[in-house]
């Protein structure tokens, strides 16, 4: 157990850190997660007697970094932008051969071969936006580029705290029992309200330290949005969750769950900061 306590202290600085090297160390990083997340999701569906195609659905999930990173940089840049639309359509197309190849109509082949591109779009499409938020405009070993891809992950994780603390203390109605019976409206409005108070810190310390030019008016804008779009994609994975009858993704992480336990959040606010930081110009 003291091994794995080890770990887990260190992930969160080591993840950190490919977050400021960037470049294959953080493609890796994403590809892994993509692959681990895609699992975790199948896994939930063949719980419900859905089986998709497992070798497809997590290698292209681990691909897609890669592939996003190459079309962002390098001397393949072009080449790579102008083949993925037909390397993708080709996937397509395998998926579906092989749910008429391996699935009987009465095993439910439609949701068979959806379910596998949910695990693509959903675990390794979704966190490749991270790519775009960190080298949009910064290279390698950026503190620049790092810090705007931290800004949206700390909102996220003290916008969790706040809710948990102020659904316990406040309590409430619920805010979605079907779904998590837990959380309650009160710590959702506090855990937005935490969100907001990383804005400041980041507009008038963090940012302006690094030569990121983002105003304390879009960073509050993007808190508040972000504070609500990862409190919706943590009750979309708790839903699959639900579906299955499971209370974790996985147990990869022993006492915190999978992947998707992890992440849940960030899929759906990374792609949501990467869209608000071109809207407010900073990538």
């Amino acid at each position: 157990m003291s091994v794995i306590s080890t770990l887990r202290r260190a992930a969160v600085p080591l993840a950190l850190l490919v977050v400021w090297y960037g470049g294959v160390a953080l493609v890796c990083l994403l590809a892994v997660a993509g692959a681990l997340g895609a699992g975790e999701l199948l896994t939930l569906a063949e719980r419900q007697g859905v089986r998709g195609a497992r070798v497809l659905g997590i290698a292209a999930s681990a691909a897609v970094a890669p592939l996003v990173y190459a079309a962002m940089a390098g001397g393949s840049r072009e080449q790579v932008r102008e083949f993925w639309p037909y390397l993708a359509a080709l996937w397509l197309i395998s998926v579906l051969t092989w749910a008429l190849a391996e699935r009987a109509s009465t095993e439910r082949p439609l949701e068979a071969a959806a379910v596998t591109v949910l695990a693509v779009a959903y675990c390794g499409a979704l966190p490749a936006f991270a790519l775009t938020i960190r080298h949009a405009q910064y290279p390698t070993r950026s503190w620049a580029g790092a810090w705007l891809v931290f800004f949206p992950l700390v909102v996220t994780w003290v916008c969790d705290t706040a809710a948990m603390f102020g659904g316990r203390a406040i309590g409430g109605p619920k805010l979605a029992p079907a779904v998590s019976p837990g959380k309650t409206k009160s710590g959702s409005l506090a855990g937005v309200v935490g969100g907001l108070a990383v804005a400041p810190l980041f507009a008038t310390v963090v940012f302006p330290r690094v030569g990121v030019s983002v105003g304390l008016g879009a960073l509050l804008a993007m808190a508040v949005i972000l504070g609500v779009v990862g409190q919706v994609g943590d009750l979309a994975e708790s839903l699959f969750k639900r579906e299955a009858g499971v209370k974790d993704s996985s147990h990869l992480i022993p006492g915190h769950g999978g992947v998707l336990d992890r992440l849940d959040s960030l899929y759906f606010v990374v792609p949501a900061a990467a869209a608000l930081y071109w809207f407010f110009g900073a990538i």
